[in-house]
């Protein structure tokens, strides 16, 4: 029997990638987007391949065409295995500048989309476990200027992964975090707006922004959904081209037994940086 897999926001870049590559490892996908014209342009493109594929159109922030979708999908396939949470938005703005609706729209498509499209599939989940899949960011695990909202949002995703990671455990349902640094319609601006700054400063393109491609992303999932370990779970991993970077859970710097001494310490580290 054909595991099933519902990727979230899969109408185009990370997300379509992933789906077109596990349509080619055997898996039934489910495409969601917000727009039915992308939605069948990707379905038709899986099917050219040779794969499986059914669309559907809901917002994931809303929690009742989540709940619908979720729904449709076991009618039709009567099982889910895979849950990839991709879809995502961005609203950048500096905090002191940045409105309510900028706000409020972020967290609703990264963190709650998350919850929403997780909370309904766990029921179907429960009996033969699967993997949950969350596209976390550098944003949320050191924070990125100009974006309150979507660092919160990525960085929120982080502590709802861990958490239903010793959750699910029990229940063999593994839950992971990628950070993904790959060229697609959302970072392209962001990139190019990078380049010219650096470009019109006479100065080197900073490293960190030679991202890899959405392919390298996809096949790296595939490989990830592949591996058999239930004590693979509770892990961020960055993909950025061929390059797989582990990333840890925070842990403690250093602790004193008395205020006064913790800032000393404090103070003597930061002069020693």
């Amino acid at each position: 029997m054909k595991k099933v897999a519902i990727i979230t926001g899969s109408t185009r870049g990370i997300g379509k990638g992933i789906a077109m590559q596990l349509a080619q490892s055997h898996y039934q996908v489910v495409i969601n987007g917000t727009k039915q014209v992308l939605i069948d342009e990707v379905v038709q493109a899986v099917h050219k391949a040779g794969g499986e594929a059914i669309g559907y159109l809901a917002d994931v922030a809303d929690p009742s065409g989540v709940t619908k979708m979720v729904d449709a999908v076991i009618a039709q396939f009567g099982h889910i295995d895979v849950l990839i949470h991709n879809a995502g938005n961005l609203h950048d703005q500096k905090c002191l500048r940045m409105t309510d609706e900028e706000w409020q729209s972020v967290i609703d498509v990264h963190l709650n989309g998350a919850f929403y499209s997780i909370q309904r599939v766990l029921p179907h989940m429960q009996e033969n476990g699967g993997d949950i899949l969350l596209m976390t960011s550098t944003a949320g695990l050191g924070g990125s200027i100009g974006q309150v909202n979507y660092s919160a949002a990525k960085a929120g995703m982080l502590g709802m992964m861990w958490t239903l990671a010793a959750e699910l455990k029990r229940n063999h349902i593994r839950v992971n975090a990628i950070s993904p640094a790959a060229l697609t319609d959302m970072t392209r601006p962001v990139i190019e707006h990078i380049k010219k700054k650096y470009t019109s400063k006479n100065e080197p393109f900073p490293e960190f922004w030679e991202v890899g491609e959405a392919d390298d992303v996809a096949r790296f999932v595939v490989t990830l959904l592949a591996q058999e370990d239930t004590d693979l779970t509770g892990e961020i991993f960055g993909i950025n081209g061929s390059e797989v970077t582990k990333w840890q859970k925070p842990v403690p710097a250093f602790s004193e037994n008395s205020i006064d001494a913790f800032f000393t310490t404090w103070q003597s580290q930061k002069g020693s940086e």
